[in-house]
């Protein structure tokens, strides 16, 4: 099985906090006709490196993918059926801003094949809104959130958390707004300063404080409260799902270590090749991207995994599930429910025995990073 991830890098604008690989839409027309052709040829060569496989789910991220020609969503979604034949219907995931939420845009992404829309919701007051960066306001995201519901099967929100001034009582209180849109599936994200963002130079010459570690804890423990009462499960640290027909696939392909191949401007790829665990990264820049692509040549890094760096991979991934991660990846690290460190770990309370696999529990998924530290260093 194999997953897709096709990166759209085009914004209407570029938030704070925001350091993935995007520029400023301004109508570039023609350069954008031009990577949907560089991704179509992009697949057709990675396809030609894999050998048949049967397509698992797609994901349009970004970026914002919602502002892609409809056309050219569709073209990439055919065309990837027809190099992986899908065993049967497949998630089809697409990332929208609310202000992308016209009903005939929706009602013409749909028919072009995408069956699950995740909304960049962010917060529900306006002040949030604005100091987020976002070009919407808290009612156009409700009308959006509705909007999508008609159009789509699947519904998934973002939602920023831990923003400056933010108290427990707030989040509660707009986490139980949230619950009235409807949703299905919601991703709630801490807010993470990155050095190289707006955000970033703000908060190191003083401009403004990020929440300290104890009130980002509490903040985080209401959301895993208000949620689970509301019935969604956390079936992953920053994602929930009302159900388990209502989690990602195409996530959940991800974390499971499941092949996927990266397409588009500074996409990520994992694929085996030769029985090899190969990490791919396609070239950032969008001219160098395209140009790559011609070459024969669009990733800038390409990286055989060895044995140890594949299961570390796996295990960061796996502890990050409700699944937890296999037992016997852990052993080929050395790592044994029986011996230091994870006896240790498990002793404690922090991870726990579930069948074949070991996972973090409702004690040690706040403090994931250094469990993982711990069994990795």
């Amino acid at each position: 099985m194999l997953a897709l991830y096709i990166h759209w890098p085009y914004c209407a604008r570029i938030c704070p906090y925001c350091d993935f690989n995007v520029v400023r839409d301004r109508g570039r027309t023609d350069e954008q006709a031009g990577l949907v052709e560089a991704i179509l040829a992009d697949l057709e060569a990675q396809a030609a490196l894999t050998g048949p496989r049967r397509l698992a789910s797609i994901f349009f991220g970004g970026g914002t993918p919602s502002l892609m020609a409809p056309g050219a969503v569709g073209a990439v979604i055919a065309r990837a059926r027809d190099l992986f034949p899908p065993d049967g219907p497949i998630e089809i995931s697409l990332e929208a801003n609310p202000t992308d939420a016209e009903a005939d845009r929706f009602a013409a992404l749909a028919a072009a094949g995408v069956n699950r829309l995740s909304m960049g919701v962010q917060a529900l007051d306006d002040a949030s809104l604005a100091f987020l960066g976002r070009n919407h306001s808290a009612d156009e995201a409700r009308r959006a959130v509705a909007v999508a519901a008609r159009a789509f099967p699947r519904l998934s929100i973002d939602l920023i958390y831990a923003r400056p001034g933010q108290g427990v009582a707030d989040w509660s209180g707009e986490l139980r707004q949230a619950l009235d849109l409807g949703f299905e599936h919601v991703s709630p994200y801490q807010l993470t300063i990155e050095p190289e963002t707006a955000f970033g130079r703000a908060v190191a010459r003083g401009a403004w404080t990020p929440p300290d570690e104890d009130l980002a804890a509490a903040l985080y423990e209401t959301t895993q409260t208000v949620l689970g009462d509301a019935g969604f499960d956390a079936y992953e640290v920053s994602n929930h799902a009302r159900g388990v027909a209502a989690r990602s696939a195409h996530n959940l392909h991800v974390w499971r270590g499941g092949d996927y191949l990266g397409l588009g401007p500074g996409a990520h790829g994992r694929l085996t090749l030769d029985g090899v665990r190969t990490a791919t990264v396609a070239r950032r820049r969008i001219p160098d991207y395209a140009a790559g692509v011609a070459a024969g040549t669009p990733w800038s890094e390409v990286a055989a995994l060895s044995p140890t760096e594949a299961a570390e991979e796996r295990i960061l991934l796996g502890l990050r599930t409700v699944e937890g991660a296999q037992l016997e990846i852990l052993a080929a690290l050395g790592l044994t429910p029986d011996a230091p460190p994870l006896a240790d770990l498990l002793a404690d309370g922090f991870l726990a025995l579930s069948g074949p696999n070991v996972a973090a529990t409702a004690r040690g998924r706040p403090v994931l990073d250094a469990l993982l530290k711990a069994l990795l260093t």
